[in-house]
């Protein structure tokens, strides 16, 4: 990872914010390379776009990808990140990203600007700030278990800067409700691991949208192609609404 790419947000915190903002506009400039897409959504594939409202992942909104600890999930955001395209922040305190990892989905460390907040205060503070900012296509905040106002605050973010937010957590047993626009769980199939060397496959789970049914689909990501294809033997699984229970 580029050292001029990394800013640890621990030690910058402690300075005026101002002065940090500046630091962080400086990098901006330094990183981006290429423009963010002009579409209102990002794109995953044909078959999954087309169940999508508006045509793939709206952009100036909040997302969150639950994981199951394997790097799956890591993938997935990497590819969307990839696809933003323009400037991206990772914000996390651990662990942090692998180049080569996250090259395999398009994205090259030259895009990437790390942040290592010290506490969560500073990590909601920078990804706050990075969303709000028309010149980054993507903001991942990893780790960090959020209440709803603090999620209403990214979401407004992200609707002001026009990038897409990536909240990148592990799942609970209980998950409640969310203001963010969907929610995905992301697992691992045969080879689906960030550092395996074969395509990684993945299940992928659309547990909640604002205008979308549940449902699941079998992927693979085709790297020498960059493309995200359907597996034949499951192509998707739909998960109708439990029916309302009326007194």
């Amino acid at each position: 990872m580029p050292k001029d790419s990394v800013l640890p947000v621990d030690e910058a915190s402690r300075l005026d914010r101002r002065a940090v903002m500046a630091a962080l506009q400086a990098r901006i400039g330094r990183t981006g390379q290429g423009e963010r897409g002009e579409t209102s959504a990002i794109p995953l594939c044909p078959e999954m776009d087309h169940a999508l409202p508006g045509g793939g992942l709206p952009r100036a909104a909040l997302h969150e990808i639950l994981s199951d600890g394997a790097g799956a999930a890591v993938g997935f955001a990497a590819l969307l990140m990839a696809r933003s395209g323009g400037t991206v922040f990772w914000i996390g305190r651990d662990p942090d990203p692998w180049p080569p990892g996250l090259a395999r989905f398009g994205l090259p460390p030259s895009r990437l600007i790390v942040t290592r907040p010290g506490n969560q205060m500073d990590a909601l503070w920078v990804a706050e700030e990075a969303l709000r900012c028309p010149d980054v296509s993507a903001v991942l905040l990893m780790s960090e278990q959020l209440d709803a106002t603090a999620m209403r605050r990214l979401q407004l973010a992200a609707g002001t800067g026009g990038g897409i937010g990536l909240l990148l957590r592990e799942a609970e047993e209980d998950e409640g409700p969310s203001p963010t626009a969907t929610r995905w769980r992301v697992t691992g199939r045969a080879g689906g691991s960030v550092h395996h060397l074969g395509d990684p496959q993945w299940r992928l789970e659309l547990l909640r949208g604002r205008a979308g049914q549940p449902r699941t689909w079998h992927a693979t990501w085709r790297v020498g192609m960059d493309s995200l294809v359907l597996d034949d033997e499951a192509r998707e699984e739909v998960h109708p609404r439990p029916a309302r229970q009326h007194s």
